[in-house]
């Protein structure tokens, strides 16, 4: 049974809505399953606007691809507990396609010696994070809000293939107010959507909405609407990003990241001998790496986690030259030759044997934090609000806590009875969690500028702390549960 839809009609419709959420990602559908399963905001009249299809994401619980999709994310303990208790969609997650990894082995291109080893038995936890497709993610939530539906709840609409013409800021009138059907309105308020926002779809109908949520990207049109200023800046960086098979399944079940001087390459495990990458780097390496032969490709990758750089240099100066070059493997093969087999197998990933056609994708690494995550009547949450580099693969997880912070200040304007777009219900949100977003972004942005050079004091210099932290078994305790979210 699908979700309600709506379709296009030649005259100009209004709709008189509680929330309206623009973006049917994993933060949007987040934020529309919490309202919904929510005892105390489950009455409100919601309305989900995505601008893409969402038909893959409704097929993928019933029959999921083979193979890997390219969107993968490392799930902490946090979002599994909060899609676990807080929501209910865990249960819907295709099992099959996710999981667990117990540590993360990260090594510094410069001196193979200096690196951190993160154990879970370090914190006496099951797992350091679950990897998971984004598509999964959707799937459950989407197959969740179909579940409430069929049970009884009510004024569940989702818009798929509707883009968002304009969104306007109106001052209404009484005389407007009689041109409208008031029993759509809420009763309760003294003036009714006085200011609220106006949200025009490219299908002929116009949504009002009590509170608008912006969990639409980077290019959040929401969060222009707010006049809501966004800061930082781009890496000129690419990552890019591909599912790989390797030797064989590695039951180590661990996470493996090299920083390079052009970025970071980490190797993360699926099920199976399947497992994805994330290579950040420069826009010339970038685009050599999605030209580079599918049968070159997997040798590339588990050299750049071995061999020098300077040997890399050759390769890719090879590679520029002809992508198809396959000369490059045999030279590969000699350089990895020159290391003792046993040092391979016990310090650096498996090996990497073949690329799964046609997830190999590129995109631009930015780091961007919003001023504030909320304006009268708009809330922003996920990419609208803020980007991160993926070294430490917290994008999405961010997102879920920012859904989970917004839901419980809700909660709390509904317990006191307050308009839930109001500033006064809505700061609590941007209270809880902007300023631990704020420092994760910034730790993650000076690792990346750390990490990204090969200027030899700053290198000797992180070589010793990383040698050195790794010692502390204190220290890395802690780091592993913030990463995890514990």
């Amino acid at each position: 049974m699908n979700i309600i839809r709506s379709f296009a009609t030649k005259a100009v419709k209004t709709s008189f809505q509680d929330v309206v959420i623009i973006g049917g990602g994993p933060a949007g559908l987040t934020i529309l399953s919490a309202i919904k399963t929510s005892p105390k905001l489950k009455h409100l009249k919601c309305t989900l606007v995505e601008g893409q299809s969402l038909e893959p994401v409704q097929k993928f619980y019933d029959n999921p691809p083979e193979n890997y999709t390219n969107k993968i994310v490392s799930l902490t303990p946090k979002s599994i507990d909060i899609m676990t208790n807080k929501i209910g969609n865990w249960e819907f997650i295709n099992q099959d396609r996710i999981k667990n990894y117990d540590g993360i082995i990260a090594y510094d291109s410069q001196d193979a010696s200096s690196r951190i080893e993160f154990d879970i038995n370090l914190i006496g936890k099951e797992s350091l994070a679950t990897m998971c497709e984004v598509i999964n993610i959707q799937s459950s939530l989407y197959k969740k809000l179909q579940t409430l539906k069929e049970e009884g709840v009510e004024d569940i609409t989702i818009l798929d293939n509707t883009k968002v013409n304009e969104i306007e800021n109106p001052i209404i009138t009484e005389q407007d107010l009689e041109n409208h059907d008031l029993n759509q309105i809420d009763p309760t308020l003294e003036k009714p959507n006085l200011d609220w926002p106006i949200v025009k779809l490219n299908n002929g109908e116009q949504l009002q909405t009590r509170l608008l949520i912006g969990a639409d990207g980077y290019n959040s049109p929401v969060r222009k609407y707010a006049q809501i200023e966004s800061r930082g800046w781009a890496y000129n960086r690419f990552g890019v990003v591909a599912c790989i098979k390797l030797q064989y399944e590695d039951f180590r079940s661990v996470g493996w990241q090299r920083f390079l001087t052009t970025g970071p390459l980490a190797i993360l495990p699926l099920t199976e001998d399947n497992a994805t990458i994330v290579w950040s780097s420069t826009p010339e390496l970038s685009e050599l790496l999605l030209k580079v032969n599918d049968q070159i490709f997997p040798h590339l990758v588990t050299a750049a986690m071995v061999l020098e750089e300077v040997d890399l240099n050759y390769i890719y100066s090879v590679l520029q030259e002809n992508p198809n070059d396959f000369s490059v493997l045999q030279d590969i093969e000699w350089r990895l030759s020159k290391f003792d087999a046993r040092t391979l197998d016990e310090n650096y990933p498996l090996p990497v044997v073949e690329l799964i056609p046609n997830t190999r994708a590129r995109f631009p690494l930015k780091m961007s934090h919003a001023d504030t995550y909320v304006a009268p009547r708009v809330a922003l949450v996920g990419d609208a609000a803020h980007t991160i580099h993926p070294l430490a693969g917290q994008g999405l997880n961010m997102g879920q806590s920012d859904a989970f912070a917004l839901i419980e200040a809700l909660e709390k304007g509904m317990d006191r009875g307050m308009d839930l777009g109001s500033t006064l219900v809505l700061e609590d949100y941007v209270s809880n969690a902007w300023p631990a977003n704020h420092a994760l972004l910034g730790v993650c942005d000076k690792l990346h500028k750390i990490f990204s050079t090969d200027f030899y004091p700053l290198v000797f210099v992180r070589g010793l702390g990383m040698k050195g932290l790794n010692m502390f078994d204190e220290v890395k305790s802690l780091m592993m549960k913030t990463i995890s979210g514990r």
